[in-house]
């Protein structure tokens, strides 16, 4: 699995000593015991015996058709890695668990970009927009959701209305006015909604919240979420 591994931040958001020493901090606290296989991670290698016996038929059709999953926050299952099926529509979702063994192949959302195969999509465009500002980040960056998906696999996950997910994996402390930049900069190129996740050591957290004046902030954890003031404490702490 590729990772996009490019230094220091630096310009004109002056985040550069903010992420200190990426190549050594890259894998955090919690991500060091869970670094094979992380959220939003796209994995294929799930038949259909490997399904939950209630799982609908679009859910045996994904599988059938040797489309990827995606790797969900969850309290792992033994050695089992926690999976997620997407269907056709917004509704069709399913969790299921996949053996480790049993993984072809995985990519990251940090190895997905467009190409010229992609189709004419304001999410696309918009990926082509920020890509620049996201790269002088110098973070490991990459879509996921629907355009992750599709990136991935080619299949047409995506329309006209659909938003740019996101996910930023922000491992040093970065604070609520280089959030606000950053987003403010983003948003300035987007050509569809903006949804962005900074992955730190402890779970998810998104961008707009943090870049809020909320004194709590809701952070996604593998036991659930929670509203915690600071995503990063074992950094303040250290």
């Amino acid at each position: 699995m590729e990772r996009v591994m490019s230094g220091r931040m630096v310009g004109s958001l002056g985040f550069a000593g903010a992420q200190p020493n990426l190549r050594d901090t890259f894998v955090g606290w919690v991500e060091q015991r869970e670094a094979q296989h992380r959220p939003h991670d796209l994995l294929w290698g799930l038949t259909p015996d490997a399904l939950p016996a209630e799982a609908p038929a679009w859910a045996h059709q994904v599988a059938q058709a040797n489309l990827p999953v995606v790797v969900r926050r969850a309290v792992p299952e033994t050695d089992l890695i926690p999976v997620g099926l997407r269907g056709t529509t917004r509704a069709e979702r399913l969790a299921a668990w996949l053996e480790p063994a049993a993984v072809r192949r995985q990519l990251s959302p940090d190895a997905l970009r467009t190409s010229s195969d992609s189709r004419d999509l304001p999410v696309f465009s918009t990926l082509v927009a920020i890509e620049p500002l996201l790269d002088e980040l110098g973070l490991p960056w990459g879509p996921t959701g629907a355009a992750g998906y599709e990136l991935a696999s080619g299949w047409p996950a995506l329309h006209a209305g659909s938003d740019l997910d996101l996910l930023i994996r922000c491992t040093a402390p970065l604070s609520r006015d280089q959030a606000g930049a950053l987003l403010a900069s983003l948003q300035a190129r987007a050509l569809c909604r903006l949804d962005v996740l900074l992955e730190t050591p402890l779970g998810g957290v998104a961008l707009a919240d943090w870049a809020g004046s909320a004194r709590q902030v809701l952070l996604k954890t593998a036991a659930g979420p929670r509203l915690v003031g600071d995503p990063w404490p074992e950094a303040h702490a250290a």
